[in-house]
């Protein structure tokens, strides 16, 4: 973070200083909220949860270095006391970003944003110095943290931004106004809560609405093969700039292929010219992802030959998203158990049936280990039904429920669409799936491992790699 003293964080979160000996001392630290994560001048953010009370660890944050804590009530060590943590933290970001100038890149959708956020921010550090937002810290308190990381040298603020319900966006984007904004998708993820899918599109389209007007900078990058995101062009000011396939889009895929290793390679046309691209990361869907990266890129001034350069050199940053491990014995492990929905869901199915290819090419087989996908209210039964299905069509070896009543559903899907022998099985928990891939894995076979991230399931892949009898974590 910029380094400001004690004084100016009080003033700009209307807090009151306490046990404060010297207000000219200055944060050279960062803000954090764990006390394990405190550095050298840190400022300690308090927080009070269900489980754990940050303020009973203010005295270690202040021994292991941290020059003041942010608390809702004194805590005995110096520290600004404001009357709500979360708010205060907010009012920080927003001061810190905005004496920064930085260009603020945000980003939402429903499936991929992770993902993308780390191709747009890989891509932009390739051009200028770039800070993102580490895995999915998208919410109230993540999306703060991850501003207050930026220093005087920060050109580029890369922010995914989450929502669970209508305002959220609106929220973070008063925390972080961004000048480019993103939207991937509108797809089914937490339908339950928002209660359909035009819902989603409003809630999404909170971000096009933020944006500054075109006279001013605002650009706003819209999946054009999505026709909910297409149509939120008429919902803000901003320049617009399309991405995808179709022969309209500004930034555009044409020619595009699969390795046989399943990592797809495409010609990008941007507006000032084409390059080839060949991802390292695996599925077809992460074209689009990479497309929404490369509107960015042009939108920040970019060249096409060097934006493919660097998506062609960009690789996962974030844990459990297809991260694809091969053990000594030849079976390969795709992780990609951090979440699930039924868009992410029918990606993963497509990329681990193109990695299939050279997976029978070497009598190996493919293996989908699949747990329930969360929040999808009355559409549960018929989406964990429609991937049973989807799994058969791609002629997926092995599929592996995992769990209760959902997992069921996934079985069921599979049964119907013609899966009656032993392509299929379902399990009661992660450790019998682990027992079930221990007898039966051979080498050459892929296994891909995804569900909802309440589950758990990742423990089966860090298992499998681990050569251990029981699950991880167990």
């Amino acid at each position: 973070m910029i380094a400001l003293s004690l004084a100016e964080i009080a003033d700009i979160t209307g807090g009151r200083p306490h046990d404060i000996p010297d207000p000219s001392v200055r944060i050279t630290g960062p803000v954090v909220i764990d006390s394990r994560q405190v550095e050298a001048g840190s400022l300690f953010a308090a927080f009070a949860g269900e489980r754990v009370d940050g303020h009973e660890f203010a005295e270690g944050a202040v021994a292991a270095g941290a020059a003041a804590v942010l608390a809702t009530r004194p805590v005995g060590v110096p520290a600004i006391v404001v009357d709500d943590v979360e708010k205060a933290l907010g009012a920080l970001a927003r001061a810190v970003v905005h004496r920064l100038g930085t260009d603020v890149v945000a980003l939402t959708g429903s499936a991929g944003k992770t993902s993308t956020k780390d191709l747009i921010a890989q891509v932009l550090q390739a051009h200028a110095p770039t800070v993102w937002t580490p895995g999915s810290l998208n919410n109230e308190i993540g999306l703060p943290l991850t501003a207050l990381r930026a220093t005087e040298e920060t050109r580029h603020l890369v922010l995914e931004m989450g929502a669970r319900g209508i305002g959220h966006i609106a929220y973070l984007t008063g925390l972080t106004p961004p000048r480019i904004g993103v939207v991937l998708n509108v797809g089914t993820a937490h339908i339950g809560e928002f209660g359909g899918r035009e819902q989603i599109a409003v809630a999404k389209g909170e971000l096009v609405e933020a944006l500054p007007a075109a006279a001013d900078g605002g650009i706003a990058v819209l999946n054009a093969d999505d026709p909910l995101v297409r149509a939120m062009s008429a919902r803000t000011k901003a320049r617009t700039l399309l991405f995808g396939e179709a022969d309209d889009a500004d930034v555009r895929a044409a020619d595009v292929r699969m390795t046989p290793a399943g990592q797809p390679s495409f010609t990008l046309h941007t507006p000032t010219g084409c390059g080839e691209v060949t991802l390292r990361l695996y599925g077809e869907h992460h074209v689009s992802n990479a497309l929404a990266a490369a509107a960015v890129a042009h939108a920040l001034g970019m060249s096409a030959q060097e934006t493919a350069t660097a998506l062609s050199g960009a690789g996962t940053l974030s844990r459990w998203r297809m991260e694809v491990t091969e053990r000594a014995d030849g079976v390969t492990v795709v992780n990609d158990a951090y979440n699930a929905n039924p868009e992410s869901m029918r990606a993963a199915l497509r990329a681990l049936a193109a990695m299939g290819g050279a997976a029978r090419a070497n009598g190996g087989r493919t293996w989908a280990v699949l747990g329930p996908m969360a929040e999808l209210g009355d559409a549960s039964l018929a989406e964990h039904d429609a991937v049973g299905r989807l799994a058969v069509r791609l002629n997926v070896s092995k599929l592996v429920a995992v769990g209760g009543i959902e997992a069921s559903w996934l079985q069921l899907g599979a049964y119907n669409e013609g899966s009656w022998g032993e392509e299929s099985v379902l399990v009661s928990d992660a450790q019998a799936a682990v027992d079930l891939l221990r007898s039966e894995l051979r080498p050459g076979d892929v296994v891909l491992v995804k569900a909802s991230r309440s589950i758990g399931l990742e423990r089966v892949a860090e298992a499998l790699l681990a050569g251990e009898g029981e699950v991880a974590g167990r």
